[in-house]
């Protein structure tokens, strides 16, 4: 059995714009049994996200390389064909891709936006939920809230967080679980590494020390009915 891929700039497309900068998409051909498939990059797509834009004030402007997306889809790519090289067919890899290359924290932060909308407008102010609601599509989620523990007093923080945990996916403890081993621009969490026992071991530690107001297997549990199953 001979399976091989690659990761190219499709230029038979129209270039599209990649944070201000005009790149043909990018493209992935898996060969198996001399048939290829070619379907778009999910972290293209993924880093292509405005929010993904680091802009400092009088610096400039910093985003992901092309370089740094590749590397994240070899690294996909090559564990599922390790996974199932013995079984392997062309439907179950475009199922375990689909599966294996998301994020927990892009799928979840959609859900924690929605909860802070809702959050600020039971507090009485709704036109400070309209503004996160349209503004956290440009910007991490979890970086707002980290400036919220320096804006607002410790109690209002608290009952932010508090309330998230019962009410909002669990986006918070998995982007602050992912934001102690990653670095700017790679800040994602794939449910490749939250599918090793290893990691949902060190993730149950993790919240059951700094966030003990839920139970972490039940934070465990909502994560993993967030990604599904293959």
């Amino acid at each position: 059995m001979k399976i091989s891929f690659k990761t190219y700039l499709n230029d038979r497309l129209k270039q599209v714009d990649f944070h201000g900068q005009l790149t043909f998409p990018l493209y992935i051909q898996v060969t198996y049994e001399r048939k290829p498939i070619y379907f778009k990059s999910y972290y293209f797509e993924l880093f292509s996200k405005s929010r993904y834009l680091l802009t400092v004030p009088g610096v400039g402007s910093k985003a992901p390389t092309i370089d740094q997306i590749i590397e994240r889809e070899n690294e996909v790519i090559s564990f599922i064909i390790e996974k199932y090289k013995y079984n392997f067919s062309i439907e179950l890899f475009k199922s375990a891709y689909a599966y294996y290359s998301k994020d927990l924290c892009d799928m979840m932060e959609k859900g924690f936006i929605e909860y802070l909308h809702t959050f600020f407008w039971d507090e009485g102010n709704p036109a400070f939920g309209d503004v996160l609601l349209q503004g956290c599509k440009n910007v991490i989620a979890f970086d707002v809230v980290r400036d919220f523990k320096r804006i607002f007093s410790k109690e209002f923080y608290e009952k932010i967080v508090s309330n998230s945990l019962q009410h909002a996916p669990p986006y918070l403890p998995i982007y602050a679980f992912m934001n102690q081993t990653k670095r700017w621009p790679m800040l994602i969490f794939t449910a490749m590494e939250f599918d090793r026992p290893d990691t949902r071991e060190r993730f149950l530690h993790y919240v059951t020390k700094f966030y003990p107001d839920r139970p972490a297997e039940e934070l465990l549990e909502r994560a993993l009915k967030s990604i599904g199953s293959l």
